[in-house]
């Protein structure tokens, strides 16, 4: 990380004034946009649900409410439930969407994703050893991380979790944690036992499972199988869409890693340079904006994770404009080039790097 020409006052100074002149305009705009949000969401649920019983009239109504569905999903882990976990809304005083009682339609516990993502990620964010969402714990995705075997198959490692991502989000701090291993790490993060860690993983993993492959489709009566491979598409759906963003956001090639050593006693230009250092972002309409829950300014976010997301765009030709100032990289691009260059770097550290290669022939 080369940090020799930046002057990191200067920096805070730049990106806190953006920050804070934005909260001053925070107010009944925001309140309405998410409250549309939030009814466009469960108009777009209620009809998909309705569609899907539409089976005896033509199977393309359980089609229609299968894509509808997998719409209504994707706002709300994107645009709703991943923006008000991060607290972007609690200043309204609305319990109905408060980070600190919201729950969310998916597998992942709402708690559990605060503790591994909120805190854990947006703190440690490309550390090297501490950002346990780097690869999480399955891709080898720098020369950081050490080789191995099974990294040979890396990408097909990747299709599978991008396929059952929730449910790898869901598992992500029970196997970081070693809960079902039973090799407890020194540095262990969680201050939850194993016995609470269990407890919430299977509460809400049964509720899901519940809820769309028992629940909606019992309901449907003789339709049963065609309600529940509707809502089984829905969610593959909404599970490959949800990683492509992250990864595009985080996994590009140029996004850079960090040392534990570089960040001691970093100070908060110095964590903003990081982030900026760390993330990525997609270029794109307003309506791709809204789908991707405006993490499409991954950036931005990872400044301003408890900004209303809606504000993103705006304040990412302010962000560019700082970079630019301060000679930072400003990684952003269209989707296709992003997610080209993600496929890039799995490809590319799945396999041993030069100095690995060379310690394995002298090992020889």
């Amino acid at each position: 990380m080369n940090n020799q020409n930046i002057n990191f006052t200067q920096l805070e100074a730049d990106l806190s004034a953006i920050r804070d002149h934005t909260l001053q305009q925070r107010g009944a705009d925001d309140a309405r946009y998410i409250r549309r949000i939030i009814c466009l969401q469960r108009v777009a649920e209620i009809t998909a649900r309705v569609l899907m019983f539409g089976c005896f009239f033509s199977l393309w109504f359980p089609l229609a409410g299968m894509l509808l569905l997998a719409f209504a999903k994707i706002l709300d882990n994107m645009e709703i439930g991943h923006n008000v976990l991060h607290g972007q809304y609690d200043w309204m005083n609305d319990p109905n969407i408060n980070s600190r009682t919201y729950e969310w339609d998916i597998a992942s516990d709402a708690g559990s994703w605060k503790r591994i993502h909120n805190h854990e990620h947006h703190t440690y964010t490309n550390i090297i050893g501490k950002d346990r969402d780097f690869g999480y714990g399955l891709l080898r995705m720098s020369d950081d991380l050490k080789w191995r075997p099974k990294n040979s198959w890396q990408f097909i490692t990747y299709l599978n979790l991008s396929l059952l991502f929730e449910w790898g989000v869901a598992y992500h701090e029970l196997a970081a944690e070693r809960v079902f291993i039973g090799k407890k790490k020194a540095n262990r993060t969680s201050a939850l036992s194993d016995g609470e860690l269990k407890r919430m993983f299977f509460s809400k993993a049964g509720r899901q499972i519940f809820k769309d492959y028992v629940f909606f489709p019992l309901l449907a009566g003789p339709m049963f199988f065609t309600v529940l491979l509707a809502n089984l598409g829905a969610n593959l759906i909404r599970n490959l869409w949800t990683s492509t963003i992250i990864f595009c956001g985080h996994f590009t090639e140029d996004v850079q890693t960090f040392t534990e050593e570089e960040c001691v006693n970093e100070s908060k230009g110095q964590w903003y340079h990081r982030q900026m250092l760390g993330s990525s972002n997609l270029t794109g309409p307003r309506w791709f904006h809204i789908m991707t829950g405006h993490l499409s300014c991954q950036i931005e976010h990872h400044l301003f994770p408890d900004i209303p997301a809606h504000r993103y765009v705006a304040m990412a030709d302010e962000v560019q404009k700082v970079a630019q100032k301060h000679g930072i990289p400003y990684n952003t691009g269209s989707f296709f080039r992003q997610y080209g260059a993600v496929l890039k770097r799995i490809w590319r550290h799945s396999w041993p790097d030069k100095t690995t290669i060379k310690k394995n022939r002298q090992a020889g």
